[in-house]
């Protein structure tokens, strides 16, 4: 079996998201999805340079294929474009390896430890577009009575009326008081068993984070999310060191390089590798593994369509340390359902907060291509 034609297609979902499509001289196809944080067309660009290095491999040597891209393409380009495209790339790759193998992914992986993933709804800034507290506790009450035993709510504003300097960014009292009743109202109205993260995107200083991180205390969350930008390991290791509420980060890292010196800082509680951007499945298993020599959990940050999210839940099924993966799709909920063909018995692949891992070969899902072609970016073409 043959790599024949590897192409692309783009869609909106999360601003633009790049399905990739690897074609074999077999006749098979396997489908993989890069994160759209790069931007469609730099991830599309990226791919139409490297693909006919692949043309002519086996797909079933999936790291083989991975390797040959790392080593030749991108040995002075160790993140961002680069590495979301090979991402895509190698989700395509497993894909197509377990669809030839005529198994699921998590099989290829080394078998699964569970069978459904348990997934946190991302909630953003709640029902109110000016993220008020009452908003955030009205949709925390809903996405628990949906069966979500975790929820995650954006607690920065840039934009806020306090806010003194748009480049310092440097928390004033007011701004901590009104995270501080958001996150109060959310914690009353989902009461205390629901698993509540907090994310802040890597906005602020570390005496802001210090301070936004000890007033979060009382609770009980599940984590803070990247309270501090991603650069320094060090300074997160501050913040860490200050507080009892949990800290995560990583979703802006990249290959198992990016990670170890994170966690050799003593930086997180938790990390959150985005599988279809960090390096694949195979990458973030390995950066599972690592977490787990420091004992820490695996919580792979996701902004993805079902295929994505499928994919991803096959790693997640594949490690010990697995705590929680991401559903961020709640504001587009109709559209990126329809990116799939639906599993039998749900419109959804997300029931009752939870992925059930399919026992059909590949990812497990199919692309419903009606849609992908009525979803589609203008520009970019269909697997042309």
């Amino acid at each position: 079996m043959k790599i024949v034609n590897i192409t692309t297609a783009v869609v909106r979902y999360h601003g633009e998201a790049t399905l990739v499509r690897i074609d074999t001289d077999e006749g098979l196809s396997g489908y993989g999805e890069a994160n759209p944080d790069a931007g469609a067309g730099g991830v599309v660009g990226v791919i139409n340079s490297v693909r006919e290095l692949l043309i002519g491999e086996d797909p079933r040597n999936v790291e083989r294929c991975w390797e040959k891209l790392r080593r030749r393409v991108f040995a002075g380009s160790q993140s961002g474009v680069f590495v979301i495209a090979m991402s895509g790339i190698e989700l395509a790759l497993w894909d197509l390896a377990a669809k030839a193998m005529e198994q699921p992914v998590y099989r290829l992986l080394g078998g699964k430890f569970r069978d459904r993933i348990r997934v946190y709804a991302d909630c953003g800034d709640g029902d109110d577009p000016d993220g008020s507290a009452s908003g955030c506790a009205d949709r925390a009450q809903r996405m628990v009575e949906e069966g979500f035993t975790a929820i995650k709510f954006d607690i920065d504003n840039l934009h806020h009326p306090a806010k003194f300097d748009h480049y310092n960014h440097t928390l004033g009292g007011r701004e901590i008081r009104d995270m501080v009743d958001r996150v109060a109202a959310i914690r009353e109205a989902i009461g205390p068993d629901v698993d509540l993260a907090i994310d802040m995107h890597a906005r602020y200083d570390v005496p802001s984070a210090c301070r936004i991180a000890a007033e979060l205390e009382p609770f009980a969350l599940m984590w803070l999310e990247e309270p501090v930008p991603p650069e320094n390991p060090q300074a997160l290791a501050r913040v860490r060191q200050s507080t009892k509420t949990p800290i995560c980060a990583g979703e802006n890292l990249y290959l198992r390089w990016g990670f170890r010196e994170l966690l050799d800082a003593g930086a997180v509680d938790v990390i959150e590798p985005d599988i279809p951007k960090c390096g694949g499945l195979a990458e973030s298993k390995k950066i599972a593994n690592l977490a787990e020599m420091y004992y820490i959990p695996f919580a792979p940050h996701l902004v993805s369509t079902p295929l994505g999210t499928m994919a991803a839940a096959h790693q997640c099924s594949a490690v010990p340390n697995f705590y929680v993966q991401e559903w961020h799709a709640l504001e587009e909920r109709d559209v990126w359902d329809s990116y799939v063909v639906p599993p039998t018995d749900s419109a959804s692949i997300v029931k009752d907060g939870y992925i059930t891992l399919p026992e059909v070969p590949g990812i497990g899902v199919e692309l419903d291509l009606d849609n992908v072609r009525r979803h589609a970016v203008e520009g970019f073409g269909v697997f042309e």
